[in-house]
């Protein structure tokens, strides 16, 4: 009795993989071991920061693999035999792997930006605000010498470019930079700073947030503040703060403008998902067809073995049957010898039936194990197949336009090569965007502020000139300033560059195009010999429907003539050499007819995958579950 059962995978950013089996109670056996990095856990604040853990590696067999082995020899349906390769192989372990990495790569993709490899660079902040102190004023005035705090971070290293247009980031980016710094500056020209070493002491607090969107824009907001103290007498303000907060935002118009362009990465990402279940779909087709063709074969060797075993016993029975009769004189010695041979080549041949079946034993134990023949309750167990190999009375195979059809929609390579092509598709669509000129829009809104500790003058000098009192205060004097917009200044502006003759992006964009037309040959080429494959597989299945049917009549026909050479045998009519050839010629049918049982499976196992219903027909699903 067949057991019924539904295994089902699932893939997932967690991957829980549930496998069950539905036992002759109807109770179902679950194993579930999600094999996915876990994401961090803890604060909001610092688990964007924490790496993922893997689960330990499993490299042991699931506990069903013991369970069927009773007495030394383990017993197997089909169903049992795809459940304990999907459940304990290891490629089928590899290939899980393949649509979580896919997830993260989606994820990826999802935070925009130049892709893996692409670097970026940043530059710090100044150390002063222009016009601050005496620094600030030299720094405004072009004219500071060496030695002033000036941060000068032009790198002179190769980058690598990303073709086509660059994704903005998408996840918001945060930046802050605090920097102390004591500088000493000679003074050639002590007119402004009245001395002859200027002392600085600065110390500059700057942070940025930029969001990008799909769109093609971004929008910036920073924040900084210079705070200074000079040994400068001639300072009105010592020390003094400068605040400073600023709003940018800018958009791309013609290369790098729109959703779909921006968004390309996240759709290939999207469709190498969907390729990657499909990856992990072809494993799982490969593994089901590689365990049925050994299970059908196995069982089929069992038949070979039982026919063998049958014809040897008689041989031993014709043998001892001639022995006597060439004892009482009713036949020639050497008539005893040729039985004998035969009896001899009878055991020879079911020797070698034993040792196809240990061939064929440790293959499918082999797949249907994760430790291999490590296992060495596996390794000493037999197995024993319980679904006998049976052909059904008829195909009832449908029309051929409907079978081109349906392995049209089912078959997986049919469905990956169309998800390629949609990634190449989107692909071009960076680099047909780079063909236009860049032309981009900015603005920006910029609230200055100024504060410090006035200078206290000598009542001997009265014409010394002295600080405003609005810049006289502390941190929270210049912030009203910037919040009042008491210091403001707006920019707006275009940039426009438009490469003379433009050959890298038309080359690209060629490139591209010339490779989506491969794909597009390559499928159109795929889907014609689609209709080839299905063909040849009916061809193959009733081929072999055809041969089966010729080897039962002519296993009948041949124990026909043995038994009435036997009977002739019997009344001294026949001789035993003719006895045992009509013997062979039975034994030989027998194997033949075996062997059409087994290319009729092996012939049913491939239709079956030309027709996509690999899976369906051995009540197998694979669900994306999000």
């Amino acid at each position: 009795m067949r057991v019924p059962y539904a295994i089902r995978l699932g893939l997932c950013p967690v991957l829980a993989v549930t496998l069950a089996a539905q036992t002759p109670t109807g109770q179902p056996v679950m194993n579930s071991n999600p094999i996915a990095p876990l994401r961090p856990t803890g604060s909001i604040f610092t688990r964007p920061y924490r790496p993922v853990e893997l689960p330990a590696l499993r490299l042991g067999n699931s506990q069903r693999l013991a369970e069927l082995i009773r007495g030394g020899t383990l017993y197997l349906t089909a169903q049992d035999a795809v459940l304990l390769a999907l459940e304990n192989n290891i490629d089928i372990e590899i290939a899980r792997l393949g649509p979580i990495t896919a997830d993260w790569r989606l994820t990826r993709a999802e935070a925009g930006g130049a892709l893996p490899g692409v670097p970026s660079a940043a530059q710090q902040a100044g150390s002063v605000a222009a016009g601050q102190g005496v620094t600030g004023s030299q720094n405004a005035a072009g004219v500071a010498g060496t030695g002033n705090g000036q941060n000068n971070n032009n790198a002179g290293n190769a980058t690598i470019q990303q073709v086509g247009t660059v994704t903005q980031n998408l996840d918001p980016a945060f930046q802050e930079t605090t920097t102390f710094s004591h500088v000493s500056t000679p003074q050639a020209n002590t007119t402004q700073s009245a001395t002859s070493v200027l002392i600085s002491n600065t110390r500059t607090n700057s942070g940025s947030l930029q969001q990008g969107f799909l769109s093609g824009g971004s929008v910036t907001v920073r924040f900084s503040q210079n705070y200074l103290n000079e040994n400068a007498p001639t300072n009105l303000l010592n020390p003094t703060v400068a605040p400073n907060l600023q709003f940018t935002a800018s958009h791309s118009l013609l290369s790098g403008f729109g959703r779909r362009v921006n968004a390309r990465n996240i759709t290939i990402a999207k469709a190498n998902r969907r390729i990657s279940d499909l990856t992990f779909e072809t494993t799982v087709l490969n593994i089901v067809n590689q365990t049925l063709d050994l299970y059908y074969n196995l069982a089929a060797a069992h038949e070979d073995l039982r026919a063998k075993t049958n014809v040897a016993e008689t041989a031993r029975l014709f043998f001892n049957n001639v022995k006597r009769q060439v004892e009482m004189g009713a036949a020639a010695p050497p008539e005893l010898i040729t039985a004998e041979t035969d009896s001899i080549n009878s055991d020879l041949a079911v020797l070698t039936a034993q040792t196809t079946i240990e061939q064929q034993e440790l293959r499918l134990k082999n797949l249907i194990s994760r430790t291999g023949l490590a296992d060495k309750t596996l390794l000493a167990a037999r197995i024993q197949p319980v679904d006998p190999v049976t052909i059904p009375d008829r195909d009832d195979l449908p029309s051929m336009a409907e079978m081109v059809k349906e392995a049209q929609a089912k078959r997986v390579e049919v469905i990956s090569a169309q998800q390629t092509l949609v990634n190449t598709e989107e692909s071009s669509l960076g680099t047909k965007s780079a063909l236009l000129p860049q032309l981009q829009v900015f603005g920006s809104v910029n609230q200055a502020g100024l504060a410090g500790r006035p200078r206290i003058f000598s009542p001997t000098a009265p014409n010394t000139p002295v600080a405003d009192p609005k810049f006289v205060g502390g941190t929270g004097t210049a912030l009203s300033q910037v919040f009042g917009f008491d210091f403001q200044t707006r920019r707006i502006g275009a940039f426009f560059n438009a490469p003379i003759n433009n050959r890298q992006a038309q080359s690209d964009y060629t490139v591209d195009i010339l490779s989506l037309r491969q794909s597009e040959l390559s499928q159109n080429k795929r889907l014609s010999q689609l209709e080839v494959d299905v063909a040849s597989a009916v061809a193959g299945l009733k081929q072999a429907r055809v041969r089966h049917e010729y080897a039962v009549q002519n296993v009948k026909l041949q124990d026909a003539l043995v038994k009435a050479e036997q009977r002739k045998f019997d009344f001294g009519a026949s001789r035993p050499y003719d006895v045992i050839q009509m013997r062979r010629d039975l034994a030989n049918a027998q194997s033949a007819e075996v062997s059409a049982k087994a290319q009729y499976m092996a012939a049913r196992i491939q239709l079956n995958t030309m027709l996509g219903r690999t899976l369906a027909a051995n009540n197998i699903q694979i669900a994306s579950v999000r």
